[in-house]
């Protein structure tokens, strides 16, 4: 869930800021602002710097306790917003709750998944976040009548949908292997703090080639797909496709195609087929969906190939690989520190390009800013597939000992 919420509160807001800056008065540049605070860049990143190495030090539960009520608040800001002050202080806050929580899920879940079938299981959380814009992308078509009211609701669904998440987990047992963790730990005297996690990643060299590994695959890759989730319909205006209600039907389209394609391809295959190459064939089609969208001739071949590829493309891509590969490459004591850093740098990549995606592509075209957008794409492709990691089929003990050398054990001062 939490995984479809964070995709909800992005989907929501792309779907709804051109309505805000109409009855709000706010140009591009503010608007470029907006998409940077938000669950999709700035404010993800600032709630994952919080939330992984609060999920090292208290656990994967107390994450879950209080992270959406954060999420809550900021939902029912913008639901009831008058001005835009408001509008990015319940955008702020609805970041910062998905940033804590969405490395906290993608741990929990990696953490109590059987090794045969940890793909699998981590797949879920993509499947999820496939659903998020794939259902808001549609009530963005219902609504639309009812222009920036309608909006207001897309946003109350989520605080409804984030009240019943939240009441749900409180009866969520904790990580097994965070609690023999942190019963080791405690067993040997070990004091830590907030920042313990951080600097136990950072002064282990083996963690350095992993995560800029990751800051690779999911960074680069994530910094285009950032921009297609809150950018998208500005993407399609600028291919030809004015219309906003097909603009959301090409987006369901896309989103109901990657929850299909995480299903029967990544939850299916993950655990029994070569991944390098299910990564390969995942990133080299984002690839081409992308160049067609920029070079083609405009029309409905373009657009729909796009969609397809495009879709297919993400379910079976660097997020859902992200997600397990986070997962077993870091030991237990690193574990959600990394996810934090990770997903805080990701975010990062992406705000930064959300400041002036807006402006570039009305002054330069889609044309000249598609380049950034299949370079970035390309650099994902290839460290993905050249330094893929081989541990399908491994305990997480077993790949953290191969990496390390021993089990990672806490030390006995850990100040």
């Amino acid at each position: 869930m939490s995984n479809y919420i964070e995709a909800g509160a992005i989907i929501a807001l792309a779907t709804s800021l051109s309505l805000w800056q109409s009855a709000f008065g706010f140009d591009d540049g503010l608007v470029g602002v907006i998409a940077a605070v938000s669950a999709n860049a700035f404010g993800a990143a600032l709630g994952a710097m919080i939330g992984g190495p609060l999920c090292d030090r208290l656990g994967r539960k107390f994450i879950y306790t209080y992270d959406l009520m954060v999420f809550m608040l900021g939902a029912l800001l913008i639901t009831f917003t008058f001005n835009t002050v408001l509008l990015v202080v319940g955008v702020v806050l609805m970041g910062i709750a998905v940033g804590a929580g969405v490395p906290a899920s993608w741990t929990y879940i990696a953490e109590e998944a059987p090794e045969e079938s940890r793909a699998a299981h981590v797949g879920t959380a993509q499947l999820a976040w496939s659903f998020g814009p794939a259902v808001g992308f549609a009530l963005a078509i219902m609504v639309a009548p009812l222009g920036v009211t309608g909006s207001r609701l897309i946003f109350l669904h989520l605080f409804i949908v984030a009240a019943v998440t939240w009441w749900v987990r409180r009866g969520l047992p904790e990580s097994t292997r965070w609690k023999e963790q942190r019963a080791t730990e405690l067993a040997n005297g070990t004091k830590l703090s907030f920042f313990s996690g951080i600097r136990g990643l950072l002064a282990e060299r083996k963690n350095w080639s992993a995560l800029l590994f990751l800051i690779g695959v999911y960074g680069l890759w994530n910094t285009v797909a950032g921009q297609a989730g809150i950018f998208q319909p500005r993407v399609y205006e600028a291919a030809g496709v004015e219309s906003a209600t097909q603009q959301n039907l090409l987006q369901v389209l896309v989103w109901v195609l990657t929850a299909a394609a995480t299903y029967f391809g990544f939850m299916k295959y993950g655990d029994r087929v070569s991944r390098r190459w299910l990564y390969f064939t995942g990133a080299l089609l984002g690839i081409v969906a992308w160049a067609v969208l920029i070079f083609a001739p405009p029309g409905a071949f373009s657009l729909l190939f796009y969609a397809v590829a495009w879709g297919i493309s993400a379910g079976i891509g660097a997020q859902a690989f992200y997600g397990l590969w986070t997962a077993e490459l870091f030991a237990t004591k690193y574990r959600a520190s990394a996810q934090g850093m990770l997903f805080m740098l990701a975010r990062v990549m992406v705000g930064l390009l959300s400041l002036v995606f807006p402006v570039l592509l009305t002054s330069m075209g889609l044309e000249k800013l598609g380049l950034l957008i299949l370079g970035l794409l390309a650099a994902a492709l290839l460290i993905g597939t050249i330094w893929a990691p081989e541990t399908r089929g491994k305990s997480l003990e077993e790949i953290e000992v191969a990496r390390y050398g021993k089990l990672v054990a806490p030390n006995k001062v850990d100040a």
